[in-house]
């Protein structure tokens, strides 16, 4: 099952826009250094690198996206600072959702993205992770993500969440009348209508 939340707490505090655009995905994995001498092994799982050269992440970010990465479960190093999340401003990125750490909150904030994260580090990425590849299937939390999945960061409902494309024309079809039953539920509630027999007649 494909859940849809990817992430209900933010680190850097951007001004609250909400965006909705297609995702671009980059994928960490674990690298062994001296401070980090032992990484996990690879899953089955992870797909063969797919990055031509050896250019830092960033600079494949792509305009008009939201930069989904996924870094490796447990580790302490953040994978996006200040000057990764500049490049990426600048290349046209939308906003970044990253499934793991981040540093340089002040440098974040200065960007104006929108930045969704578990946490922060002070540990630069290099010391545990590596670049691996993009625009491959991701995943966040229980959260499958495939490049040009729609992403919606929505500051003001507090949360993330990614939409299959194959699912936009559906959702689309359903959501109005979702929210026209919420409407139709609270309208009851005002009047003193319980929850329960407002759920019965709207939402049954």
């Amino acid at each position: 099952m494909r859940w849809p939340l990817l992430h209900t707490a933010s680190s850097p505090k951007s001004a609250p826009m909400k965006i909705l655009a297609p995702a671009s995905t980059f994928l960490m994995v674990p690298k062994a250094t001296k401070s980090f001498p032992n990484p996990a092994p690879l899953s089955e799982d992870i797909p063969a690198c797919n990055l031509p050269d050896s250019r830092p992440y960033a600079d494949y970010a792509e305009n008009g996206t939201v930069v989904v990465i996924s870094q490796p479960a447990g580790q302490s190093c953040a994978v996006v600072g200040g000057i990764m999340a500049a490049r990426m401003k600048h290349l046209g990125a939308e906003g970044l959702v990253v499934d793991g750490r981040v540093r340089d909150i002040v440098a974040l904030n200065e960007t104006q993205l929108p930045i969704w994260s578990k946490g922060t580090s002070v540990i630069g990425a290099g010391a545990e992770t590596k670049f691996h590849a993009c625009n491959v299937r991701v995943s966040v939390g229980e959260t499958i993500v495939e490049p040009g999945d729609i992403v919606m960061i929505d500051p003001f409902e507090n949360g993330v969440v990614a939409v299959p494309q194959g699912k936009v024309e559906e959702l689309l079809e359903l959501l109005p009348k979702l929210v026209g039953a919420d409407e139709k539920v609270i309208a009851d509630v005002e009047q003193g209508v319980s929850v329960q027999e407002a759920f019965k007649r709207h939402r049954s």
